[in-house]
């Protein structure tokens, strides 16, 4: 299957692909590997190409990462930072996360998923890291954060907050995700949660 990724107008965001096969898309993730401004998803025959990523995108997903990681030093809890690494089930999914953490120890797979949804896409971002069994998938989307834990039966359900953070409102991470400035974000979060915890 040929798709002519330059003829796209360069204005296009997301452009979804269906009846696409894992040998294809694997062919089209060879093609463009090395490529940073693109972003491959794969779920079960549908391929999302992500053009160019936007300027608010890359803030919502610095500030958030910097703020959880402010708080888990804060709060001495071990983390390591994974950043956006492809997390794949061959022949069936294949998806990158914007951010992701192992709490405590550095497993395989991370135990949180972050994604920044500005422009939203037909691909259940949920399924890409359910073969996986990924423990917590969040979403920042529209000035909102959903939290989705695994549950006892594989599936993800919505929560009101982590599990691994039990007493971080997801409330108070979006008033430092909207603040103007990120400097000043973090520094007043981190004065926030001194006073809470």
């Amino acid at each position: 299957m040929s798709i002519p990724l330059l003829n796209y107008p360069i204005q296009e965001k997301l452009v979804t692909v269906a009846d696409v096969s894992w040998e294809e898309f694997k062919g089209i993730e060879v093609q463009l590997k090395g490529n940073r401004n693109v972003r491959l998803s794969y779920l079960s025959g549908i391929l999302e190409i992500m053009s160019p990523i936007g300027e608010k995108h890359e803030e919502v997903k610095r500030t958030l990462g910097y703020l959880l990681e402010a708080y888990m030093r804060e709060l001495g809890i071990r983390f390591y930072g994974r950043g956006g690494f492809t997390l794949e089930e061959p022949g069936y999914a294949s998806g990158t996360p914007d951010e992701s953490y192992s709490i405590n120890t550095k497993g395989e797979v991370p135990d949180i998923v972050i994604e920044v949804i500005v422009t939203s896409g037909t691909i259940n971002r949920k399924e890409l890291y359910k073969p996986k069994k990924v423990p917590e998938v969040w979403f920042w989307k529209s000035n909102q954060i959903k939290i989705f834990r695994l549950n006892a039966s594989g599936e993800y359900e919505e929560v009101n907050r982590s599990g691994f953070f039990p007493n971080l409102d997801p409330a108070l991470l979006l008033q430092y995700i909207g603040h103007p400035d990120q400097y000043d974000a973090v520094a007043e979060f981190m004065q926030a949660i001194r006073k809470i915890s």
